[in-house]
């Protein structure tokens, strides 16, 4: 649309890790921002008037005239119909580019600080997406790589960091995994746990694998369920990579790519899973490989220790009866394009497809 200024997710991402104060304005169907938003968004239910190009399609809305606005839709389209009328009320409006969809590789970081180590948690804001970045004595690990490599060089130099190796907690469903792309990059070994059917070269992880990076240990503790291979990692005793086995408020999903008798067999190892990790000491703290909420840009780490979780997770109570048949009712709608994307994380090869086009939509790995 003529005249309409558009802004790039990356600059966005800037602005609101810097603080910069500016209006987000969501003008997409009700149902569609149920599913995932940017935090701190203002949500204005618009987009029918805006679709019809009623030019009274936003009257109503109170937005501060000092602060630049982004207006956001799925692709981009009908959010450039707003910036326009807002541009003519006299705002500093943008449209955001790509939409939604280019919002989806965006991210921001927290940090976890140790005597022996420290934790960067890297989080794609929009899809709920948890990586690690685990530093000690200037070697580094990272966990569960979900953003595009760039992110993960930016923190390894900002740091001055040696990476050691690139390691899963388990084959994604709701993500291109960037692991085998980092470790190529890096020439450093790259580590999955088994049983898996990846088709690359790796070496396999097993119950018992230690890494050891800089002054720490890291353990391996597999923990089927999930998936087959699911594995968490314990770090100095201290922190507890869950994957998508124990989230803060839920559990992991048993379903994917399994039918009904399936899915009850790996409800009964999730659940036997969850008891070897609840048995660890309570003041661990778990960091999950996703959260179903938007990640804001607040630099506190999305984590919670063992014994709250323990506390705050009814489903953890049940007997394993009880847990399985309340898992197998509760589960969420599929993920949009999982068993593509898990056929891709087993190729390893993405060079044929839109990565944005393919991974859009937020991320349904839990059940609570």
């Amino acid at each position: 649309m003529e005249g309409v200024k558009e802004i790039s997710s990356n600059t966005l991402r800037n602005w609101l890790e810097t603080g910069k104060e500016v209006s987000i304005l969501d003008i997409r169907p009700i149902q569609e921002r149920a599913e995932w938003f940017i935090p701190g968004s203002i949500y204005y239910n618009a987009y029918d008037k805006l679709k019809a190009n009623n030019p009274n399609a936003l009257q109503g809305l109170h937005l501060d005239r000092t602060l630049p606005v982004v207006t956001i839709c799925a692709g981009g389209k009908t959010s450039m119909i707003a910036a326009s009328l807002l541009q003519k009320q006299g705002f500093e409006a943008y449209s955001l580019q790509g939409g939604m969809k280019g919002w989806s590789l965006s991210w921001n970081t927290a940090m976890l600080s140790f005597p022996d180590f420290e934790v960067i948690q890297i989080r794609r804001t929009g899809k709920g997406c948890l990586s690690y970045l685990i530093a000690s004595n200037n070697e580094a690990i990272i966990v569960d790589a979900s953003l595009p490599v760039e992110a993960y060089q930016e923190a390894l130099q900002k740091n001055r960091l040696t990476l050691k190796h690139v390691i899963e907690t388990h084959i994604h469903a709701d993500h291109l995994s960037r692991a085998k792309q980092l470790a190529e990059i890096n020439k450093v070994t790259l580590h999955l746990p088994v049983p898996n059917k990846v088709n690359f070269d790796f070496i396999p992880v097993t119950g018992s694998t230690v890494f050891q990076i800089g002054n720490i240990s890291i353990k391996a503790i597999q923990t089927p369920g999930h998936t087959l291979e699911s594995t968490s990692y314990l770090v100095d005793d201290k922190i507890l990579l869950t994957g998508d086995t124990l989230f803060i408020n839920g559990v992991g999903r048993p379903d994917l790519k399994a039918n009904n008798e399936e899915a009850m067999q790996k409800s009964k190892m999730l659940y036997q899973s969850l008891q070897k990790l609840l048995a660890l000491d309570e003041n661990i703290i778990a960091l999950p490989a996703h959260t179903n909420q938007p990640v804001d840009f607040d630099s506190i780490p999305v984590q919670a220790t063992i014994g709250s979780i323990k506390h705050n997770v009814a489903m953890l109570k049940l007997s394993e009866e009880e847990f399985v048949n309340t898992i197998l009712q509760r589960i969420p709608p599929t993920p949009a394009n999982y068993l593509s994307i898990v056929e891709k994380n087993i190729n390893g090869d993405f060079s044929d497809i839109n990565p944005v086009d393919l991974e859009a939509g937020a991320n349904r790995c839990a059940v609570s």
